[in-house]
């Protein structure tokens, strides 16, 4: 299954004592292919970089580039679907492109997609997320 991770739900998942930690885990043993763009990529790095440090942040971004179930995703096209927060619209892009099943985010910026009947996405929180990978 496809996803898209926003980078709320990366920060809060890698912890090892985090109560999300289960969701870097579960991208480590390929419950899920992790689609990204270069500029999520590099929202990851500044993000993961003010929170914890550059080298930790490097670290996570090899770990995605090496891993067997990530899959890099070229816009060509930008739906500009979310007006609130236009940055969260690299999610959405990336999302369309590759045709992935879920965003998993805890951001409410998001909750407008459900009212696009098209292009149709669906949007999961972390905890929402958990109960689809458990089925």
């Amino acid at each position: 299954m496809k996803i898209v991770l926003d980078t709320n739900c990366l920060l809060v998942a890698l912890p090892k004592r985090s109560v999300y930690y289960w969701l870097w885990e579960a991208f480590r043993n390929k419950r899920f292919t992790l689609c990204y763009t270069t500029e999520i990529l590099q929202e990851y790095t500044e993000i993961l970089s003010q929170f914890y440090s550059q080298s930790f942040a490097e670290s996570v971004i090899d770990e995605i580039l090496n891993a067997e179930n990530t899959e890099q995703v070229t816009i060509y096209f930008k739906w500009q679907l979310i007006n609130v927060d236009p940055d969260d619209n690299k999610f959405v892009d990336c999302a369309i492109s590759v045709g992935a099943r879920y965003i998993v985010t805890n951001d409410n910026h998001f909750k407008v997609l459900e009212k696009i009947d098209f292009p149709k996405l669906s949007t999961l929180t972390i905890l929402e997320f958990k109960q689809h990978l458990e089925v």
